[in-house]
């Protein structure tokens, strides 16, 4: 019941988050109450935020895979640039020291001067064939200068277009991300009215079967929630209790699908009091589990559940001051007869951390 962190948003916490919440809302254990109704039609426009949300949620995986493909076409471009402003470098160099080799070796003097100063023919016909030699070597640097820089201009032209392109996407995916957290929130909110309007009734809306996901194993065990993170611990001391905290405390997202640790059969569903709406689950083995604070329920009074199944929603009903999912192990089905959870479900094979 202890003020949990806040937990960054999480996109698939609300994979089921909204589908939980009902046009028919009825007591868990005796049917229909007219005090908790409500908006006939507030299941149906939370579903609308939860299918808005999906769909958003698609286009903003699909849009952050093109901008990673974007990302490493750029990363090819500006390996290509380096290499091709290394190439036209190396290229400089060997057009100055050509020149400077032109010159020394008398290069530079007209065709004309040359054959006025020269004393023998051989000699004039050896240096005309190096001149030749050395002004096809000049003009062939200078081409292949000319066309690397070409290339590089061009290429400078497609790398910035490419940026520009990913700067772009990356502003359509942040605007995006803004709806859905919008939209998450919205939905969230109306979830978390309807499980108030409950526990003020007293009166818990009736469950809403949901598609189950896939079921763990038979014998096995699971963790309570996915994506959490870990607040108050067994035992800890505060002021929001009478005297030590009695469960863990998993800090979630509102409308978190919250899951039966282990197969068992639901023994209570309440809406009030300290911790809010609440499942109690008795197992094979003697021990019950709770599950406190919910936001909605998705199983009645006494149906039988599997590991692994969904059987509400996280919220922060009752005495909570944050989202979180309160979970405790107990050796009777009421309050005061807790043990440590974290060791209990090491013991099963669940780690908890």
């Amino acid at each position: 019941m202890r003020s949990p962190r806040r937990h960054p948003l999480l996109v698939p916490a609300l994979l089921c988050a909204c589908v939980m919440l009902a046009v028919r809302p009825a007591d868990a254990a005796d049917g229909r109450d007219p005090r908790t109704d409500g908006d006939p039609g507030a299941g149906a426009q939370v579903l609308r935020l939860y299918q808005d949300a999906a769909l958003a949620t698609q286009r903003y995986e699909a849009g952050r895979q093109e901008a990673e493909a974007q990302r490493a076409r750029t990363q090819w471009f500006d390996e290509l640039l380096g290499r091709e402003r290394r190439e036209i470098a190396v290229l400089r160099q060997e057009l100055g020291r050509i020149a400077r080799a032109q010159y020394r070796d008398g290069g530079g003097l007209p065709l004309t001067a040359q054959i006025i100063f020269a004393t023998d023919p051989a000699d004039l016909m050896r240096g005309r064939h190096v001149f030749s030699r050395t002004r096809l070597a000049v003009d062939n640097a200078v081409e292949k200068s000319r066309r690397a820089e070409a290339r590089l201009v061009a290429d400078e032209a497609k790398a910035a277009a490419v940026w520009r392109g990913l700067e772009r996407r990356r502003a359509e995916l942040a605007a995006l991300k803004g709806e859905i957290e919008q939209t998450l929130e919205e939905a969230r909110g109306r979830l978390q009215g309807q499980a108030d309007a409950s526990v003020a009734a007293g009166s818990c809306r009736g469950a809403v079967p949901l598609d189950q996901p896939q079921r763990a194993a038979e014998g096995t065990w699971v963790a309570p929630v996915v994506g959490y993170e870990l607040s108050a611990g067994f035992g800890s001391g505060g002021t929001r209790w009478a005297s030590r905290h009695t469960g863990q405390d998993f800090a979630v997202p509102i409308g978190t699908p919250v899951r039966a640790v282990g197969a068992g059969r639901v023994v209570k569903v309440s809406c009030g009091g300290a911790f809010g709406i609440e499942i109690v689950i008795e197992h094979a083995d003697g021990y019950f589990t709770q599950y406190a604070h919910l936001a909605a329920v998705t199983v009645d009074q006494g149906a039988s559940v599997a590991s692994g199944q969904w059987i509400g929603q996280s919220g922060t009903s009752g005495n909570s001051t944050g989202p979180h999912l309160h979970f405790e192990v107990r050796v009777t089905p009421e309050t005061g007869s807790a043990v440590d959870p974290v060791p209990w479900l090491s013991a099963r094979g669940v780690p908890v951390g």
